[in-house]
């Protein structure tokens, strides 16, 4: 398992050892004693997998209070994933940095606490999944809006389809400072 850094500290791409030849392939999609060796140690509580045809666009979403952190892959086709660091008082608040994430890459994304996360799917059809280190709460359920120009995301769709509540969600600005998560160095 290698584990590459992003632009944002805590975010970072999980890529493991595939092992394979002509009966298929092998590959550990998650183990907590490898992912500790580097200093990460997330505890899941809940497992979605998601199915999206291309085009379609979830986020950017979060929770707060009661935040989750996610370790996202695709099983099936190819998405752009991204994480927007909104913590109050952080570094790098605003900033995002993402991946592209398809069956052939077998990549995961692990995405702490604290980030807004969304993805594009690239392909016909993707089958995304997630693990939460938090379960949802409809109460803490939140989202920022995908094109808020602050953020300057170079989404690689221009006209995504969306959910009725993406497509209403307030711009980074506009959240209320008690409904952001706040930065703990």
């Amino acid at each position: 398992m290698k584990l590459v850094e992003t632009g944002l500290p805590g975010c970072v791409v999980i890529e493991p050892q595939v092992f394979g030849d002509e009966r298929g392939y092998f590959y550990e999609s998650f183990n907590v004693d490898r992912l500790a060796q580097h200093g990460l140690s997330p505890t899941f509580v809940q497992g979605n997998v998601s199915s999206s045809t291309q085009g379609v666009l979830r986020g950017l979403h979060y929770q707060w209070p009661k935040p989750q952190g996610k370790y996202v892959s695709v099983i099936e086709g190819e998405v752009w994933d991204v994480a927007v660091d909104i913590r109050r008082g952080s570094p790098t608040f605003g900033q995002w940095t993402a991946v592209v994430l398809n069956a052939e890459n077998k990549r995961h994304f692990y995405i702490p606490e604290g980030f807004a996360h969304g993805f594009v799917t690239l392909s016909e059809r993707a089958v995304f999944t997630y693990l939460c280190t938090a379960t949802y709460n409809r109460d803490a359920d939140a989202a920022i809006r995908w094109d808020d120009a602050s953020l300057a995301i170079d989404w690689p769709v221009a006209a995504p389809r969306l959910s009725g509540k993406d497509a209403q969600a307030p711009l980074l600005a506009d959240v209320t400072q008690d409904r952001l998560p706040v930065y703990q160095p």
